[in-house]
């Protein structure tokens, strides 16, 4: 049993900050839940390193590309991609666990932080393109993010809120959740 294993059992689960498409393939996020992950997040940033950072992507970005797609459609596509693979890798544990863990996260777009009606429209899009109950969308913690959260959780869409800095922000944004369970 690992130390993750350990962790689990005192009711500690551990996400694994990173994603990236040679880590799907070459089974490296099966080895990693077999030693405890029991998640995994994502963000721009995180693909960007992934994208830029190696040649496993090359090919498809050759091929969406030829296919007349912006930049923007090609790094979502390959996002989707990335992020459905790793749902359905991390599908068991959410099934074990009831839902507690085995969910891969998906941010939104950072351009949408203070648009709350883009945001919620965003999150609808993708999770309607994804389709798997074990995708988690991060918001961010603004006061239109917390907007978001409201009627994203009252639609029953997985959300985790990002970046809250300030204990005001927190308080509002329970009281959100509160309020999504309430019209759900």
């Amino acid at each position: 049993m690992s130390g993750l294993h350990e962790l689990n059992r005192l009711g500690q689960s551990v996400w694994f900050d990173n994603i990236n498409r040679a880590m799907l393939e070459s089974g490296e996020l099966q080895r990693l839940i077999e030693r405890g992950v029991r998640g995994v997040t994502s963000n721009p940033s995180i693909f960007k390193k992934a994208i830029a950072g190696s040649d496993t992507y090359t090919a498809e970005i050759s091929r969406l590309k030829s296919m007349g797609k912006s930049a923007l459609e090609i790094y979502e596509e390959l996002v989707i991609e990335d992020i459905a693979r790793a749902a359905d890798i991390l599908l068991p544990i959410y099934k074990s666990s009831n839902g507690a863990d085995g969910y891969v996260s998906l941010e939104a777009n950072p351009h949408l932080a203070y648009d709350s009606e883009g945001t919620v429209g965003e999150i609808r899009r993708l999770n309607l393109i994804l389709k798997r109950p074990n995708v988690m969308f991060k918001v961010p913690g603004t006061g239109p993010g917390i907007k978001a959260v409201e009627a994203l959780i009252a639609e029953g869409i997985n959300i985790n809120v990002t970046l809250i800095f300030a204990i005001e922000y927190y308080a509002r944004i329970a009281e959100a959740y509160i309020a999504g369970l309430k019209r759900r």
